[in-house]
């Protein structure tokens, strides 16, 4: 991981928080728990878990520039500096609570069944540019029950603002995350039928997601998405811990509301937006009407902490896409060059239809969807499967690549509609993928992570030179 250039900890400090015994004094820049991100002055959390044992590589993190270690077993070498615990999985959600208290910083929670991430790094640019260096965030997508007490064990004392992503896939998650968080705001970006497999319907999934505002400081400001048909839901969710509660979209009464909307020449979309007490003019550089949905969720939060709406629209046009969620990468074809929309990362039936909506207004020669498996949907997963096939014609896609298992549905509902091909693994996709692209094509890639496919965005730009 990159460290901040201040110190982070000092070992008593660490020792005090996690109730632990030091062993040598030491000062830490960073934190992880995976050796493979240690750098030099970074404290690694030796963590049990399922697969395997951090303490197995202890001697890996010192060898690799740690400044410490905490660990709940003997290390290696007792000279190495380090704090002893009973549990270090106790001493980093600790550590994270001591963060949490010793920062003066305004903090937004983002939660959501999709564009959570996404908001998490737009509101991190915003408040990097206002405060430039003195803003937070979660890094990837460290939002569960370890990544969560990390981002925060991560925070320089000094911080003003945080963004801090909270993810969940049973009830009863996000309210022990969003306790550690204690966000001054805290925002859903949506609902939507991700990790179905785990909830007897949509509304479940909308109360799980309304705990985040159980963390709420006390006068915090709940965000949330006023065209969800679980609006009134979320709400009730929030009064009782929210000092005020806000909703943002694009229907009449929304607290924050696109009044207009124009897409520009870049891709992007100019927005002119209605806030609570006034009005704010500003341009989304990422194409797609789900980033405008981002974005007003970004600016109602900067409102709620007193940011600059201004310098919130400056960055908003300036920011580039992320990996797996919308980065555009030209690619090297036979005659030319092609678009490719990397959209690897994840993947669900509304985050699907949303990047086809963008794949459809792309310009191109030729208009090809590689999507891959949504997991975690449970049995109604083959209706939701077929049931991209309608966004997928509606795309005027030229040709589909399908790629795992579950995408036999959808293989079924586009017959006669749409040329396709299913293939069983993203290695396969790739051989497919290669010969099909030509020069002015734009390319389409989605599916959820564990089908691979960010294998294949990677591989493409070689395959393709």
């Amino acid at each position: 991981m990159s460290a901040p250039a201040r110190p982070l900890w000092k070992g008593f400090a660490v020792a005090d928080a996690v109730d632990g015994d030091l062993h040598g004094d030491f000062v830490a820049k960073g934190v992880a728990f995976d050796s493979r991100e240690i750098g030099p002055g970074d404290l690694f959390i030796a963590l049990k878990g399922e697969q395997t044992d951090g303490h197995r590589f202890v001697d890996k993190a010192f060898a690799a520039g740690a400044a410490g270690a905490i660990v709940s077993e003997a290390v290696p070498s007792p000279a190495r500096s380090h704090v002893r615990v009973a549990d270090t999985a106790a001493a980093l959600d600790a550590l994270a609570v001591a963060a949490r208290a010793r920062t003066q910083a305004k903090i937004v929670g983002v939660t959501g069944s999709v564009g959570k991430t996404g908001t998490k790094e737009a509101l991190y640019a915003v408040f990097d540019r206002i405060a430039p260096g003195r803003a937070h965030r979660s890094v990837k997508s460290y939002n569960n029950h370890t990544g969560v007490p990390l981002s925060l064990a991560r925070m320089p004392a000094d911080s003003r603002f945080a963004a801090l992503e909270m993810g969940m896939n049973h009830a009863g998650e996000l309210a022990a995350l969003t306790r550690l968080v204690r966000p001054h705001v805290a925002i859903v970006t949506a609902i939507a039928p991700a990790h179905r497999a785990f909830f007897p319907d949509e509304a479940a999934i909308a109360d799980a997601k309304g705990e985040v505002f159980q963390g709420l400081e006390p006068g915090g400001t709940a965000i949330i998405p006023h065209d969800s048909p679980h609006r009134d839901r979320l709400i009730a969710a929030a009064k009782p811990h929210a000092g005020r509660i806000w909703t943002f979209g694009r229907g009449e009464g929304a607290d924050v509301r696109a009044r207009e909307e124009m897409r520009v020449a870049s891709g992007g979309t100019f927005v002119e937006a209605l806030l609570p007490d006034g009005q704010v003019t500003f341009t989304v550089a990422q194409p797609g009407a789900h980033w405008v949905s981002n974005a007003l969720a970004v600016i109602a939060a900067v409102e709620a902490v007193g940011g600059d709406i201004a310098v919130a629209g400056l960055a908003l046009a300036e920011m580039p896409g992320l990996d797996g969620r919308g980065a555009r990468r030209r690619v090297r074809v036979p005659g030319g060059e092609a678009l490719l929309i990397d959209e690897s990362y994840n993947a669900n039936p509304a985050s699907m239809v949303a990047t086809l909506g963008v794949l459809a207004e792309q310009p191109a020669c030729h208009r090809i969807a590689v999507l891959g498996d949504m997991r975690e949907l449970g049995r109604e997963s083959p209706d939701f499967h077929a049931g991209l096939a309608d966004p997928i014609a509606s795309a005027n896609v030229d040709f589909a690549l399908l790629v795992g298992p579950e995408m036999a549905a959808l293989a079924n509902a586009l017959e006669g509609r749409v040329e396709f091909e299913h293939v069983r693994d993203a290695a396969t996709a790739l051989d497919r993928l290669v010969s099909r692209i030509g020069p002015g094509d734009a390319v389409l890639v989605k599916g959820s992570n564990a089908v691979g496919l960010g294998r294949l965005v990677a591989a493409l730009a070689l395959e393709a030179a």
